[in-house]
């Protein structure tokens, strides 16, 4: 465990004001850029059930291979992308990937059948190499390591938040079919989710900066605070053989047995996050069919909506948890054994009640889990080593993210439009994903307690 002295006594002022000035000035900034970059990504899934593939004649396998091909285009270019980061330095880096997806991510909006929506999907992912990576590496690099479960928890709240106010906002602008240049709603709906994507990206060229000394928003002696943490955090790393600059980081990464450990238990999250992100509509919109019920689009964008709220709840208090008592296995094993058993589970209930219901419980658990699991590779990974080790294991999960579309829809055809044995391999991966994290803990690859509880007042 990398300890400071300001990790065994009570919090100074600076240190007070510093940590409260980056939450404050910095986290939601970063937070709705991961907003806008989760809403693109998926907002495949919103259309799709909606007309998208009626109009585009798409199978539920050609849905989940568009779906999932993002994810190729992705991987393609991660490591590099976040090694950029590294190198020239995130405000340029993060502003410059943002427009470069905002146009793809517009283009969407004239998409004719299914070679172009999947080279489009394909190029997205190449526009959107290195961002959520690159976002983490760079939270982590504004406070230290005893503050990042808090830090990285307010952030990732951003991505459930993307569904429970996402999913609304996509049904209500699909619901204007035609009512804008004779664009079909869900056309439309791409066109608008598009757009803020280069705005916002523009305004983070001059919002960002790359450190603490260049933080004009804190004071000098809070700059000289962060700034002394940290390098006394770094050299501690450094003195653990994983840190590195340049070739030696990325060598220190790839060969490093806990960053590949870390990166298969993130597959089996991620496997789990994005068959509900793609298929929850599907879903949604099968009720009316399997229940015999009826919902409008706005209806089903709030339906989708429903497991994400108790998710951001869970992500909060899970995250405030492991800031309290330190980041435990626990905080990771136990969530992704709860997401395993509940996922299978939710297609023989018997009412879109109940299904919504047991889908929440996989959305709590996921959700719960992550922010806590981004803190673990910056306990021991510094400079190059963290950019490539945290961009290896995020690769890993667009690996899932390929995988668990393709997979699902190739499994629902294959059973006639039935996604139960699909969901049974989903909770397979997340339950992996258990054993894995308590495997590496038992063998002390990942300490009980790595990072430092913040002291009481925080």
């Amino acid at each position: 465990m990398t300890s400071t002295s300001t990790a065994s006594s009570a919090p100074s002022a600076v240190e007070k004001s510093a940590i409260r000035k980056v939450a404050v000035r910095l986290v939601p900034f970063v937070a709705l850029m991961f907003f806008i970059n989760y809403l693109d990504r998926t907002a495949i899934g919103f259309a799709a059930p909606n007309g998208m593939n009626d109009d585009l004649a798409l199978t539920a396998a050609q849905y989940g291979f568009a779906s999932g091909v993002f994810f190729i285009g992705y991987i393609l270019l991660e490591v590099p992308s976040n090694l950029a980061l590294h190198k020239f330095g995130a405000r340029r880096w993060l502003a410059r990937i943002m427009v470069t997806w905002g146009i793809v991510a517009v283009l969407f909006t004239w998409v004719g059948s299914f070679t172009q929506l999947s080279w489009l999907r394909f190029l997205l992912g190449v526009a959107e190499a290195g961002f959520f990576p690159g976002a983490i590496l760079f939270l982590s690099l504004w406070v230290p390591a005893r503050y990042r479960s808090r830090i990285l928890g307010l952030f990732y709240l951003a991505q459930p938040l993307t569904s429970v106010i996402g999913a609304p906002l996509a049904g209500w602008l699909m619901s204007h079919d035609g009512a804008f240049f004779g664009l079909e709603g869900w056309r439309f709906m791409f066109l608008g989710v598009g757009l803020p994507a280069i705005v916002i990206g523009v305004v983070a060229w001059f919002y960002l900066a790359d450190s603490p000394k260049q933080a004009k928003w804190l004071t000098p002696a809070e700059q000289e605070w962060l700034t002394t943490e940290l390098a006394v955090e770094a050299r501690s790393k450094g003195a653990d053989d994983t840190g590195g600059h340049g070739l030696a980081g990325l060598k220190a990464a790839f060969s490093s047995g806990r960053v590949w450990t870390l990166s298969f238990i993130y597959f089996g999250f991620i496997y789990g996050l994005y068959t509900l992100a793609f298929f929850l509509p599907t879903i949604i919109a099968d009720f009316q069919e399997q229940f015999g019920v009826k919902f409008d689009l706005i209806d089903k964008g709030l339906i989708t909506a429903i497991p994400y709220v108790p998710a951001a709840i869970a992500l909060y208090l899970a995250t405030r948890h492991a800031t309290k008592h330190g980041v435990k296995p626990g905080h990771i094993a136990i969530p992704a054994a709860v997401g395993a058993v509940s996922i299978p589970l939710a297609l023989f209930a018997g009412s879109p009640t109940l299904t919504i219901a047991v889908l929440a419980i996989t959305a709590c658990s996921i959700f719960a889990a992550l922010p806590n699991f981004w803190t673990v590779p910056t306990q021991f990974l510094a400079g190059a080593a963290a950019a490539a080790g945290i961009a290896l294991i995020n690769t890993m999960g667009n690996l899932a993210g390929f995988a668990a579309p393709y997979i699902t829809g190739e499994l629902a055809d294959l059973n006639g439009g039935d996604y139960k044995v699909a969901f049974f391999v989903v909770g397979a991966f997340m339950l992996l994903s258990s054993v894995l994290m308590v495997a590496l803990s038992r063998r002390g690859r990942i300490a009980a307690d790595d990072q430092a509880p913040v002291p009481a007042g925080h």
